[in-house]
C-alpha cells in the first residue's frame, strides 16, 4: 500500500540536506585539524605574558 500523503516530504529532505552539510563540515575539520594546529601562529599564553611584561615595565 502506497501512501500518497507527502506533506512532510520537503521538511524531511531539508533535514537530510542539513545533516549532510554538517557531516561534511565535521569531516573537513577532522581532516584539517592537524594542519590548523601546526600552522596557527597564535600563542595565547605567550602573548599574555608579553602584554603583562610590557604593562609592568610601562
Amino acid at each position: 500500500m502506497i501512501v500518497l500523503d507527502e506533506c512532510g516530504q520537503g521538511a524531511a529532505e531539508y533535514i537530510l540536506l542539513f545533516g549532510g552539510v554538517i557531516v561534511i563540515a565535521i569531516a573537513t575539520l577532522l581532516i584539517y585539524s592537524q594542519y590548523l594546529k601546526t600552522t596557527n601562529p597564535l600563542n595565547v599564553a605567550g602573548d599574555l605574558d608579553s602584554v603583562r611584561e610590557n604593562v609592568k615595565t610601562g
